[in-house]
């Protein structure tokens, strides 16, 4: 879920160990030994801390204040804000279901832009497709949903070049159709369908995405470089 949907969604969130570790397993794919890795919208430092864990050099951003002492609890360093970070520092930046909280995208992605060295990768993850947007978009303020095609030309337009452009959780696509047809109106999260979903259907999911990532899923996973 969300790293700016506030800490009580973020704490059921950990529960979902498969598409934690699927997420962690994105990021250390592309993190090299020795690079700056920043974390842009880290919540309770849930990904950072497990990439620290694993030796690689993470800073965190993150402007909520209490999720923000959360992370510096843990020995990471943390920001409020990216404009704190040196321009032409990072190597790797990932952003994990963000960008969609955030209303002017394409300046948060021309901020990310600044921040990375010549050659720097970015990973984004982020919701797909408006038509699925619900009660909990709404809850955890979501601005919007993402289509490979959108995504990939707010990074272009950030600067950026695309290297990949996908989707993922087929079944979630499913899954969350459902949530906005029969799910509950305030738009909380589950917590034993949560982790059944996590538990079962993920993992069969992430195999269904051989097939479909150019054509749907409940996300959009972007990679792409600074020239």
């Amino acid at each position: 879920m969300s790293e700016y949907s506030g800490t009580e969604n973020l704490e059921i969130m950990v529960e979902a160990v498969n598409y934690n570790a699927f997420l962690v397993s994105l990021i250390r794919n592309e993190a090299r030994a020795g690079e700056t890795v920043l974390d842009f919208g880290a919540g309770i430092g849930t990904f950072a801390n497990a990439l620290a864990l694993n030796g690689h050099n993470v800073q965190c951003i993150e402007p909520d204040q209490r999720q923000r002492e959360r992370i510096l609890q843990a020995g990471l360093i943390a920001y409020e804000d990216i404009r704190n970070v040196s321009d032409q520092s990072v190597d790797l930046l990932y952003s994990l279901n963000v960008l969609e909280h955030i209303e002017d995208d394409v300046a948060a992605l021309r901020a990310c832009y600044e921040k990375m060295k010549p050659g720097g990768r970015v990973l984004i993850y982020v919701p797909a497709f408006q038509v699925l947007y619900s009660s909990m978009d709404k809850l955890v303020g979501h601005c919007r949903r993402y289509t490979r095609g959108d995504l990939g030309e707010k990074v272009h337009l950030a600067g950026f070049e695309v290297i990949k452009n996908e989707y993922v959780d087929s079944a979630g696509f499913l899954a969350s159709l459902l949530f906005k047809a029969f799910g509950s109106d305030s738009g909380t999260i589950n917590r034993k369908a949560l982790i059944a979903y996590d538990r079962y259907a993920f993992p069969i999911s992430r195999l269904l995405d051989r097939a479909s990532n150019r054509l749907f899923g409940k996300n959009v996973l972007l990679l792409a470089q600074r020239p």
